[in-house]
């Protein structure tokens, strides 16, 4: 259990990351109009009116000064350094690119700067064979991208990043590390703060600065659990099964077609849903209740038992995949059938 100190701690955590994010994000609101930072609607868009975009700034600078005393006082003073350093790159580029469009690859070139300035000093510190610097690097500019691939319906994001945050928090008190428990609450507060803005109808986008820097955060924070124990893992990749396998299964389906798989479109699973009549709301909801009902136990009993933490993986992952098929040819179909009823 947590003794005074570090429920102070976590409190203070809390309560800083939640209410600088929610005054961020309103400050968002009228800096992004008046600067014309603006989502038109558009075929390769779910929403239908000129909606402000960069709120997401709120939630990294919440998560940021949430987050920081509580790495202070429980990492080492190099990783609490490159943390924040990683952190402040991606959002930085990402800031850039919302308020102008910036090429793939110069945001990709930071991205993997910002990984390799945080995973270097990790694998050294951590006794981890230098082998591992590739995959851990891909891994990071993986999350960066999946994330802001994933940002695409009200509240879509923010609400997931309440739930990763929440049961991350979770296993890791059950597994008796309190300080990445208040890492990932500082996490879930932040996104809280930024969901007043954020839930259907949105009042603001998160844009690229949030979602790219939440994909850091969930990155590093996961890496920061390995850390720990590398079992970890097998609990991690389910906590992410349904992001992992909606980004993953729709970029494999768009390069197997010979589509442009690098390029904006509507073609994940929650877009579907939308495009096929669901509300931003109801889709929300509809991947809320799978991760409450299939994700969480799955990833409780994978840190409950890690000797079968790698079987675990692979059934929620078979099962999320399966849903993911059957779900898109759903879709699929009422689509069609809603074009057909359409007037000529």
């Amino acid at each position: 259990m947590m003794d005074l100190h570090l429920l102070a701690l976590a409190t203070v955590s809390v309560l800083v990351a939640m209410l600088a994010s929610m005054l961020a994000t309103g400050f968002m609101v009228d800096y992004a109009r008046r600067r014309g930072m603006l989502d038109h609607p558009g075929q390769r868009r779910s929403h239908t009116m000129p909606t402000p975009r960069g709120g997401g700034l709120g939630l990294t600078m919440g998560a940021a000064l949430g987050m920081a005393p509580v790495l202070v006082f429980t990492q080492p003073a190099l990783l609490t350094v490159v943390f924040l350093a990683a952190l402040f790159l991606v959002a930085l580029i990402g800031w850039m690119d919302d308020h102008r469009d910036l090429p793939a690859w110069p945001r990709l070139a930071i991205h993997l700067v910002a990984a390799l300035l945080f995973c270097v000093p990790l694998i050294l510190m951590t006794g981890w064979l230098l082998w591992w610097l590739a995959p851990l690097v891909l891994a990071a500019a993986w999350s960066i991208n999946l994330h802001n691939f994933m940002d695409g319906s009200d509240g879509m994001l923010g609400v997931q990043l309440v739930f990763v945050g929440l049961l991350s928090a979770g296993l890791c008190t059950l597994q008796g590390w309190p300080d990445l428990a208040m890492l990932n609450l500082g996490l879930s507060a932040a996104a809280t703060g930024f969901l007043a803005f954020n839930l259907p109808p949105a009042r603001i986008f998160m844009g690229d600065v949030g979602s790219g820097s939440a994909g850091l955060l969930v990155f590093m924070l996961a890496a920061l659990w390995c850390r720990e124990d590398i079992a970890a893992l097998w609990p991690i990749l389910i906590v992410h099964a349904v992001f992992m396998t909606d980004a993953g299964m729709t970029l494999a389906a768009r390069m197997l077609r010979g589509k442009r798989w690098y390029t904006a479109h509507r073609e994940h699973l929650y877009q579907w849903l939308v495009r096929s009549g669901f509300s931003h709301g109801r889709t929300g909801w509809l991947y809320l209740i799978y991760n409450l009902a299939i994700v969480a136990p799955l990833a409780w009993l994978a840190a409950r038992e890690p000797s079968i933490g790698l079987w675990l993986c692979v059934a929620a992952y078979a099962l999320t995949m399966i849903v993911w098929w059957s779900a898109r040819r759903f879709c699929l179909r009422r689509v069609a059938r809603r074009a057909s009823r359409a007037p000529a």
